[in-house]
């Protein structure tokens, strides 16, 4: 099948026309897609980018103004980190329907070194989290322009799980006390939850505030599955209608976001003090890391919904753009958004000229409205957050893992208890620390088989899975799962020396089936010169069979391939066998 190649709408036809790769790599198209696609750009969906704009805006504002609430900043630069990385993802970003902005998912990563650091003070806040944004946003597009899309591969999909579910508990924790209407100072999950136990118990609970956190949170539950009428919009509008209309604020202590700025956010650079630096940097490569993950994942799902093919490097360029941008503009970092993308999608938008009327729409607000928003209740925002948070949980695929390989399962358990334990920055470190090992794990200690011939069977078999097999004299055919390195070279070379021990005949020659052997090193290559000479004083030939060339270059470079001779390099078991049947007398019947 042929690779999709990005798409750039045709201005005749409104059709997607599809631009060689060799003409999409040249100039500057291949790093502004979102100008390609302005220059191509059909009259016709312009009504269609402008009324999914319009809808899009209806989430863009609460949601934003929620997750800044929620990752210890105040709600205005959630407004900031809206619009900016709406307008540079436009241009730099090579979706086209994406949605980028706050998120839940980051909202725990950011408090986490925002609610230690800043003291409380807001100006604080915001430029530690500015500047964690500005690093995030480097990151990543100095990864994308490495093309280093590939790194968030590394990591498998029930540590992915564990860690998001881990994070979904961390922002869920932090949003209670809002929701019942007082405050905490503790910023660790476990310490979080004995003082909400504690503040309960203790008969602080605000109970009107708990009243209209919880009926918002029923009503986007209510209107989760409704396409006419978004659960979000409904709930905030209903919430501060309630607020304003019963003057809550000042009759029951409930808790309101007061008005916003009026104004578009400023070219500031996000100025930290030096002992700052190392948590802000090890946050925003954290925030680097998770927000590429989740925009790459819900990058290839909108990339197969409209046929076009997205480059992971030029999506991690205009994440990091969008990033870097939302940095030096007043805002905090941001990623993908798997709940205001499928609106986008549902509203009809066709290119990212739906994010920039959404962003100017936004500007619009702050700019003639900035009071509109003055009776929003924080706990209603509290109930947007949770409700995301609810929603990041993954059950019924680690269900699913549960039922087929429970070690796997353990371990997303695992990463999930280690964020909520330890806290968001340390839980993506022991993520990626438990990531390393299960690879090496797996490598360092991985199948082998000695193999012998079955009758009625083609080819060399395990004579673990066949014991009917019947096995050469004195020739040990042995596999090797796995690629050779450094950590596993020990392991083969005593799995080598077991076999030969356990042969029942006294053995001659040693043929390694190397077929999955996809890799040597240095480390090995000494290790197999070391295996030669200890079989060698043995009288025993050390072989090779199925071995891959770029395997074989590698073994000339080391000088191996001429020290165990080219001939003793097999290109098939089956020739490896003949040559041996012919170079000894074996009385060995070769049937299949």
């Amino acid at each position: 099948m042929s690779k999709l190649t990005p798409a750039t709408p045709s201005p005749k036809s409104g059709r997607v026309a599809r631009p060689s790769k060799a003409s999409a790599r040249q100039g500057w198209a291949r790093w502004l897609p979102g100008l390609q696609t302005l220059r191509h750009y059909p009259a016709a969906w312009l009504r269609h980018d402008i009324a999914a704009g319009l809808v899009l805006t209806t989430m863009l504002v609460p949601v934003g103004i929620a997750y800044a609430v929620a990752s210890g900043v105040p709600g205005i630069y959630g407004l900031y980190a809206t619009m900016v990385p709406l307008l540079a993802y436009a241009l730099f970003g090579p979706s086209r329907i994406l949605v980028l902005g706050p998120d839940s998912s980051l909202a725990a990563v950011i408090l986490a070194v925002v609610l230690p650091l800043s003291g409380g003070d807001p100006n604080r806040a915001i430029a530690l989290a500015a500047a964690m944004a500005v690093v995030s946003g480097i990151v990543c597009i100095v990864a994308g322009v490495a093309r280093l899309g590939f790194i968030t591969e590394l990591l498998s999909k029930p540590i992915r799980y564990g860690y998001m579910n881990g994070i979904a508990l961390t922002v869920l924790i932090s949003q209670l006390p809002k929701l019942f209407g007082f405050s905490i100072d503790s910023d660790a999950p476990l310490q979080s939850v004995e003082a909400i136990v504690g503040s309960v118990l203790d008969g602080r609970v605000n109970w009107t505030t708990f009243t209209v956190g919880a009926a918002t949170l029923a009503v986007i539950y209510l209107l989760k599955g409704s396409k006419r009428v978004p659960g979000v919009l409904a709930a905030v509008v209903g919430a501060t209608a309630v607020v304003g209309v019963l003057d809550l604020a000042a009759d029951a202590g409930v808790s309101v976001l007061g008005s916003l700025p009026q104004g578009l956010p400023a070219f500031a650079i996000p100025w930290i003090g030096s002992t700052d630096i190392v948590p802000v940097l090890i946050g925003g490569t954290a925030i680097a890391l998770v927000s590429f993950a989740d925009t790459s994942v819900l990058s290839r799902v909108y990339a197969a919904k409209t046929r076009t093919h997205v480059d992971p490097n030029q999506e991690m360029v205009g994440l990091g753009v969008a990033n870097l941008a939302a940095g030096l503009f007043q805002g905090f970092p941001i990623s993908s958004s798997a709940s205001r993308t499928p609106v986008a999608e549902a509203a009809g938008a066709k290119t990212q000229m739906s994010g920039v009327v959404g962003a100017l729409t936004v500007a619009l607000l702050l700019l003639v409205a900035p009071n509109l928003l003055k009776n929003l209740p924080i706990s209603a925002l509290a109930a947007v957050v949770i409700a995301a948070a609810v929603g990041m949980i993954e059950v019924t695929d680690l269900r699913r893992i549960y039922r087929i390989q429970r070690w796997e399962f353990w371990l997303a358990i695992a990463c999930s208890a280690g964020v909520v334990v330890l806290g968001a920055i340390p839980g993506i470190g022991l993520a990626i620390a438990v990531a390393v090992i299960e690879f090496l794990w797996d490598g360092w200690r991985p199948h082998s088989a000695v193999l012998g011939r079955s009758d009625g069977i083609k080819g060399y078999h395990d004579i673990q899975r066949h014991p009917e097999a019947r096995l050469i004299p004195g020739l040990v055919l042995f596999r090797w799962d796995a690629p050779l390195f450094f950590a596993n070279a020990e392991w083969f070379h005593d799995q080598i020396l077991d076999a030969v021990a356990a042969s029942p005949t006294p053995v001659r020659w040693v043929v390694v089936v190397a077929g999955p052997v996809t890799s040597v090193d240095v480390t090995s290559a000494d290790m197999l010169a070391e295996l030669d000479d200890v079989l060698h004083e043995a009288g025993i030939r050390l072989c090779f069979a199925e071995m891959k060339g770029p395997v074989k270059d590698k073994l000339k470079r080391f000088g191996l391939f001429a020290r165990l001779g080219e001939h003793f390099f097999f290109p098939t078991v089956g020739s490896a066998v003949s040559s041996y049947l012919k170079r000894h007398d074996v009385d060995w019947d070769n049937r299949d």
